[in-house]
């Protein structure tokens, strides 16, 4: 059962479950219980799992470890303390594992120091990939009592037959940034080797899991407990999300945004985060990007001469010293700011900070709150941050995020669910342990949340895979990993070599490499990241050098380009960076926009703005206008530009598309070249992606022509040939098609030859071990892994389409890239009329188009190009309006 605890326990009975002498330490130092310590304490004593959620600085970790050390102080004190685990901690970064055992040490440290007897000490140890062999042989003789490790260590030492046995006492385990491990498949991993664990070791545990931002927190529950067969185990969830006091504010550093001067925006930005930084002793700088987060060090740097003792940069493609050394100047207090791209948005230690600047949008309440979150370190402060947007569709999306936050609305996760190559990998890992039944191992594996709907066919046909029931791929060697016994329903170990193979080809993490981009003539150019080039379709232009190219084709490791210049770039550079827009969040400015269409419509209706806006003046918000702004956390200039912006798009197009309203725009672009049909469809990225795909292939089939895809956001853009001609008529009659078109057989079809489908499934192959990264030691090249996952597509898809491991890559592009199941109910809703659409024609594209057509021109901060294509746009708007006043 999955419930919430929602009366916490008083102070007297919270501390009168600890040990005297932890309670005397705690009394020592903290003066009173916060929320989650209120809460857990008492039922994590009491045995109970639980999900504690709350913000950074409430002591949920605190709350998680307290109750743990008085128990093992018990023990000792008892005699009956063992050299054995109590206790696994499981956090994804290894950073927060030297945190929380630097946060334990200490206090028991403390706590012994008040002791006057002899007593046995409670230890704890760290077990990760970079734990040195000697400190791994010592750990083997002489076991922690709790046990800090990562999602892949773990996987390792529950297949580890000398290691494994120090297991069987395990009591508790938790696994904190739940967030981060929920919605993705290491978080997936992780459970099967929870799963697999209590399992090996004939008991359960007590499971406790933390996380900041969690929604629906009943699924975050299930994927912490997961079932015992049919039915759910018990979990309490303990909410303190909102506890936490928060002061923020969107933020328009100029008047108007579309039309002021370049540099003065920029020196606007820059001077707004530069007081902001003199404001406070230390500030937390937050860009979407790594390129972005250089940028504003750089400009911060040259234009107030900060010196690099008083800010820095962090983010992923850092070294580790520099981001340790990073982490431990915030932590001393002597940084003025960091800057960071997501980096540092977990719950790292990184001291006192006082303020934190988001700039651009993050894509997600849940981030937003995260990011401010990590202000004010004490669970009594406030936390404080300012939102900085840079064009007019960031001012709408970040002011209702911070409305959504301040309402507690909150954006869902989403596990993946059955996959595939995760579960190949501990089927293999399982096998080592021992001898299986196949339902025993069946049912054994639906208690996992993830795969508790798990089709038993899709089992079988892994054990299939991997034992080697697919006789012509071992002509690619393509070799049995395990046993399986069909007449005896069994599974179990094959070969001394599997074991090797599973060690060292452990993990969820695809490695990558750098892509050289070349053209036709094999010029080299300079490179990209393989992920970006995963995004990448023929025809999509990009900037690299600062130069367009457009993508022709790939091969292997090289990707082939030719001169595109003077065209407009579809896809910016951070690309596979940015995280896209979530659909929940997508609804609530559906939602706003809705509102505001009505008030700004009023405006409209009264003509006070017509001439005025003509002649660049900026209108206020009329009086219905400003009792929806003036409820949100915005400056004024946000709130002016908002309803300017609404005001022009009603004043050119007469509609306002929002979620439940789509408008589809025909018309061409700026040198009349091309046709651009604009989908203004408010549902982000991973839905339009779906979308776009589908109109697309539609329309390629019936006009026999090639289309091109921009996809946002807030919309796509398809661009065809000017001589192909689509008609309002047309674009009806392809939506009622839909109807009985299966979206997902079409997509299969499209994708199968696409640069997405080549590397993703060389991840998954990588995952089933049907290819390996390393092998007897020797580390296989990305190349090499390409190259041998290319082959295997071909042959695998003359075995079956149902085939695991390419199953599972569809599954993945669908369902975690794309999100096809929404994108299939809004064309469902659009074909039966819950949403509305509208076709109109405009000479030059309507302003909510604007963002939409440039934004492969987007680069966070300086942007120069692009805002001046976006004041070229809004110019030839006001151009075309003055013609019809």
């Amino acid at each position: 059962m999955i419930d919430y605890w929602r009366e916490p326990f008083s102070r007297e009975e919270s501390l009168d479950t600890l040990n005297i002498f932890v309670r005397k330490w705690f009394e020592s130092r903290y003066k009173e219980l916060t929320p989650p310590q209120r809460y857990s304490l008492k039922l994590i004593k009491e045995g109970y799992n639980i999900l504690i959620t709350a913000p950074t600085g409430s002591g949920k970790t605190l709350s998680a470890f307290i109750g743990i050390l008085s128990d093992l102080m018990n023990l000792s004190l008892n005699g009956k303390l063992e050299e054995k685990v109590y206790c696994i901690y499981v956090s994804p970064l290894r950073a927060l594992n030297n945190d929380i055992h630097r946060n334990l040490s200490v206090p028991l440290e403390q706590i012994y120091d008040d002791i006057s007897i002899d007593l046995r000490r409670i230890t704890v140890g760290i077990r990760t990939g970079d734990t040195p062999q000697k400190d791994r042989q010592r750990m083997l003789a002489h076991p922690p009592n709790i046990l800090i490790t990562t999602p892949e260590t773990l996987a390792i030492m529950i297949n580890s037959e000398k290691f494994s046995r120090h297991l069987n006492g395990v009591k508790y385990v938790i696994i904190d940034e739940l967030h981060e491990l929920a919605n993705n498949k290491r978080g997936v991993h992780l459970s099967l080797s929870i799963e697999r664990l209590s399992n090996m070791i004939g008991h359960d545990f007590i499971r406790i899991g933390m996380g900041a931002t969690l929604s629906p927190l009943d699924n975050a529950a299930r994927f912490l407990a997961g079932y015992n067969g049919e039915k759910e185990r018990d979990c309490y969830i303990v909410d303190a999300t909102w506890d936490k006091r928060m002061d923020f504010i969107a933020v328009c550093p100029v008047p108007d945004i579309i039309n002021e001067r370049d540099s003065i925006i920029e020196n606007s930005i820059y001077k707004l985060i530069d007081s902001i930084i003199k404001k406070n002793k230390t500030t937390l700088v937050f860009t979407n990007t790594r390129s972005g987060t250089e940028r504003v060090v750089y400009n911060l740097s040259k234009r107030f001469k900060y010196s690099d003792d008083s800010i820095a940069a962090h983010h992923g493609s850092l070294s580790r010293e520099m981001r340790l050394g990073v982490e431990d100047l915030l932590k001393k207090g002597k940084l003025r700011a960091a800057v960071s791209s997501t980096s540092l948005e977990l719950g790292i230690d990184i001291g006192t900070i006082d303020n934190v600047v988001q700039i651009g949008s993050p894509k997600s309440v849940a981030r937003v709150i995260q990011r401010i979150g990590r202000s004010g370190h004490s669970f009594n402060d406030i936390a404080r941050g300012e939102v900085v947007v840079t064009n007019r569709d960031d001012l709408v999306e970040c002011s209702v995020m911070l409305d959504a936050a301040m309402k507690r609305h909150m954006d869902t996760f989403t596990t993946p669910k059955n996959a595939l190559d995760v579960l190949a990998q501990h089927i293999v890992g399982m096998s080592q342990n021992r001898k299986w039944n196949v339902d025993e191992a069946y049912d054994m594996i639906r208690n996992v949340y993830a795969y508790h709907e798990l089709p038993k066919r899709d089992f079988i046909s892994l054990l299939e895979y991997l034992s080697g029931m697919y006789v012509g791929l071992e002509s690619r060697r393509v070799y049995a990993k395990i046993w399986y016994d069909t007449r005896e329903n069994t599974f179990g170990r094959r070969g001394r070599l599997t074991k090797l193979i599973y060690y060292l080809n452990l993990g969820t993490i695809p490695d990558e490499v750098a892509i050289d981009v070349v053209t036709s003539a094999n010029k080299w150019i300079g490179s990209i990241q393989e992920e970006f080039l995963s995004k990448l379709k023929p025809g999509d232009i990009f900037v690299l050098g600062g130069k367009p190219y457009r993508f022709e084709y790939s091969r292997v490791m090289k990707a082939y380009v030719s001169d595109a210049q003077g065209q407009i770039p579809t896809i910016p550079p951070w690309y596979s960076e940015q995280l896209p827009l979530t659909y929940e969040l997508a609804l609530e400015i559906g939602q706003f926009r809705e509102r505001m269409a009505i008030a700004a419509g009023h405006a409209r209706e009264k003509d006070i703005g017509t001439l005025r806006l003509l002649n660049k003046s900026r209108l206020k918000p009329n009086d219905e206008a400003r009792e929806i702004l003036d409820q949100m956390p915005l400056d004024e200039n946000t709130k002016n530009s908002i309803f300017n912006y609404f005001v022009e798009q009603l004043l050119y197009t007469g509609y306002v598309p929002n979620d439940r309203f789509i408008i589809v725009e025909r018309t061409a672009d700026e040198e009349q070249e091309r046709n651009l049909l604009i989908f203004h469809a408010l549902y982000g990225r991973r839905i339009n992606d779906a979308l776009s795909r589908i109109f697309a292939i539609r329309i390629g089939d019936i006009y026999e022509t090639d289309v091109a895809v921009n996809i946002t956001d807030n919309g796509f853009v398809l661009v065809t040939e000017l001589d192909v001609k689509i008609g309002r008529d047309d674009i009806s009659q392809i939506i009622s098609e839909l109807g009985s078109t299966d979206a997902r057989e079409l997509l299969r079809e499209n994708i199968r030859r696409t640069e997405l489908m080549r590397r993703k499934f060389r991840h998954n192959a990588a995952r089933s071990f049907m290819i390996l990264r390393n092998y007897k030691g020797r580390k296989i090249s990305v190349r090499k892994q390409q190259i041998s996952s290319q082959y295997l597509l071909k042959a695998v898809e003359e075995i079956s389409s149902e085939f695991p491991v390419l199953k599972e890559t569809y599954r993945e592009i669908f369902d975690d890239v794309m999100d096809l199941p929404r994108a299939e109910m809004i064309i469902r809703k659009l074909v039966n009329g819950e949403i509305k659409y509208k076709t109109i024609e405009t000479v030059v594209p309507s302003p909510f188009s604007h963002n939409m057509i440039t934004f492969g021109e987007a680069d966070i901060v300086m942007m120069k190009d692009r805002r001046k294509h976006l004041r070229e746009l809004h110019r030839q708007v006001l151009q075309q309006m003055r013609k019809l006043a």
